[in-house]
């Protein structure tokens, strides 16, 4: 059961100039560092998607496979990594996605997610939503639902969001 007077903002470190001069990072290390906080963190995301039927939760690597694991457990459903290329052992499926500067590849499974299932997307962080954007591309192609994106942060400047829509995005935290 979840404490809605707990305010998980407390336990986000905000570290300026990281990772380079004007950015602001979001550091999540001190909720990670608390029991009761990361619980909390779990338990809200958790009671979001109980009543959601889903069969798969899938993040890409590595921050989002922090909370994707334990909520996983927690709502007894499967998870399937999403990586970057050359990280899996198994035959896999892959999706390459253009970047500001470039381009980058995501790959999964070919039987981390199967045709039909309904999958929740689970990340720390949604900023500009790129990386989620590509995991539901990646997701379409095997011909499963994509239920939401689930995050414990959102910075709602940078129009994440609107960049993953028509998919349900749910945050704990917003900024």
């Amino acid at each position: 059961m979840t404490n809605p007077d707990f305010d998980l903002k407390e336990f986000i470190r905000d570290i300026p100039d990281f990772p380079k001069p004007g950015i602001l990072f979001r550091d999540i290390t001190p909720l990670l560092a608390s029991p009761v906080a990361f619980r909390e963190t779990t338990q809200r995301l958790a009671d979001r998607f109980r009543d959601a039927k889903i069969d798969v939760i899938i993040a890409a690597e590595a921050r989002g496979f922090i909370f994707a694991a334990p909520l996983a457990i927690e709502l007894g459903v499967a998870f399937t990594p999403v990586r970057k290329p050359g990280k899996l052992p198994f035959n896999t499926r892959s999706f390459q996605y253009d970047l500001e500067y470039g381009s980058d590849t995501l790959e999964m499974h070919v039987d981390g997610v199967l045709r039909d299932q309904r999958v929740l997307v689970v990340d720390d962080l949604l900023a500009t939503g790129g990386t989620v954007d590509a995991c539901c591309h990646l997701l379409q192609e095997t011909g499963a639902e994509v239920v939401g994106c689930a995050f414990v942060i959102e910075l709602l400047a940078l129009g994440g969001a609107a960049r993953i829509a028509p998919h349900e995005t749910f945050s704990l935290i917003q900024y």
